[in-house]
């Protein structure tokens, strides 16, 4: 079976099912890939299709058209990076690509005989959703607009997909009802294997050696933002500081906002919070920018609570990983999180604006270790039952099979 990958920063969410492609040649896959040019990642690939778009959006253009016309030249450069290609006998039997950003809003125009199964993560509301959620009030008339078109290329590949995936549940629930039926729910699933207890690791942090018999407290995101929570966190670590003397912080992410809106006095979340919170101790705070793996597993492993606050949107893959790895999840109660965190069972959940609840929260856990560890074995028994990759790898290799011979719609 020839596959094409489409992808932005491949490999992105493919990248558990390539290694599973990998290791059973017997399969029969050719693997090719689709990315931006400015992916520097090496690919194992047959064919690797580079694109950029030749401009941005136009100045001056209806604010609510700007992701749409940004998706269709997304979309135009794929379609002539293939037109221009010199491997003029390519023909994909499937194509699996991630959908929002327009790279594959015409290859059915240019391969008609192939499949199209496409990955969805994310479908916009303007009422009820991430933005009014942060806002605390209802969007106004021209956020609404451009909310709701920020839509149009996950249309486009919902009209002409032949089937789709999903990771969670949330998430499929803000397709529109009309599509959800094609839409199977899917998640890339979680390596149990790597991710696993291990009372006995040690992390080293600067000058700092931690293990987990420390007080240390987790916080992991691409960014820093409003989205993942990240000033509510920091104004409850000012809390908690005051109370625990013996407590550190563990920030991994970069300083910027991946998801959602820019600051507009163009300050980052850390700096804006840094300001805002001058008595913080930073000799107990440690920002050690992204991590590989092997590190995140680590803290992982010893922190006495991973603190995962969201605005309801995407999961993280961070929060599975460190359920697996036996972390106690302290959650914002929020929809995403609820569905795999049920309070007081696997985890603990809070309000996601109330910091001196988390923080009390927090302490409780710190002064009342041996109560938590039934959560915390619960957590990896969770994702040991309904998301360990090797279990769902095969389940998705059925679902491309179906898909690939006609017979998932």
């Amino acid at each position: 079976m020839r596959i094409l990958f489409v992808h932005n920063n491949f490999p992105g969410q493919y990248r558990r099912l390539l290694r599973y492609i990998e290791s059973n040649p017997k399969l029969g896959v050719e693997v090719n890939v689709a990315t931006l040019q400015k992916n520097e990642q090496k690919f194992k690939a047959k064919r690797v299709f580079k694109f950029k778009p030749h401009r941005d959006a136009t100045q001056g253009i209806h604010p609510s058209l700007i992701a749409t016309e940004r998706a269709v030249l997304q979309g135009h450069a794929l379609y002539g990076a293939f037109l221009n290609s010199k491997d003029t006998s390519f023909k994909p039997d499937l194509i699996m690509s991630h959908s929002g950003w327009g790279s594959n809003m015409f290859l059915k125009d240019m391969f008609p005989d192939a499949k199209l199964l496409t990955y969805y993560e994310w479908y916009y509301h303007a009422r009820g959703g991430d933005v009014e959620f942060l806002n605390n009030k209802r969007s106004d008339a021209n956020d609404a607009m451009r909310i709701r078109m920020k839509n149009n290329p996950i249309l486009q590949d919902l009209a002409v997909m032949d089937h789709g995936q999903c990771p969670t549940s949330f998430q499929h629930s803000r397709l529109p009802e009309v599509f959800r039926s094609k839409v199977s729910v899917l998640h890339d699933g979680v390596d149990t294997e790597f991710f696993q207890p291990n009372p006995k690791i040690k992390v080293r942090i600067g000058e700092h050696t931690f293990s987990a018999e420390d007080e240390v407290i987790t916080y992991v995101a691409r960014g820093m933002e409003e989205y993942r929570g990240f000033p509510e966190f920091m104004r409850m670590v000012n809390i908690l500081q005051k109370q625990r003397p013996n407590v550190h912080v563990v920030i991994v992410g970069d300083d910027r906002v991946a998801y959602g809106a820019q600051r507009k006095d163009g300050k980052s979340w850390k700096e804006a919070m840094l300001e805002e919170l001058p008595e913080l101790d930073h000799s107990r705070i440690h920002f050690t920018g992204l991590q590989p793996l092997q590190m995140l597993k680590g803290l992982f492993q010893i922190t006495r609570a991973h603190v995962y606050l969201t605005v309801p949107f995407v999961l993280s893959w961070s929060m599975l990983e460190a359920m697996a790895a036996g972390a106690l999840i302290v959650g914002s109660d929020t929809e995403p999180v609820r569905e795999l965190i049920n309070h007081g069972e696997n985890g603990v959940l809070v309000p996601f604006f109330d910091v001196e609840k988390q923080a009390n929260t927090i302490c409780h856990i710190l002064d009342n270790k041996a109560d938590y560890e039934p959560l915390k074995q619960k957590a990896r028994e969770t994702i040991l039952e309904n998301y360990a990759v090797n279990d769902l790898l095969p389940k998705y290799w059925q679902l491309i099979e179906s898909v690939a011979n006609g017979t998932k719609s």
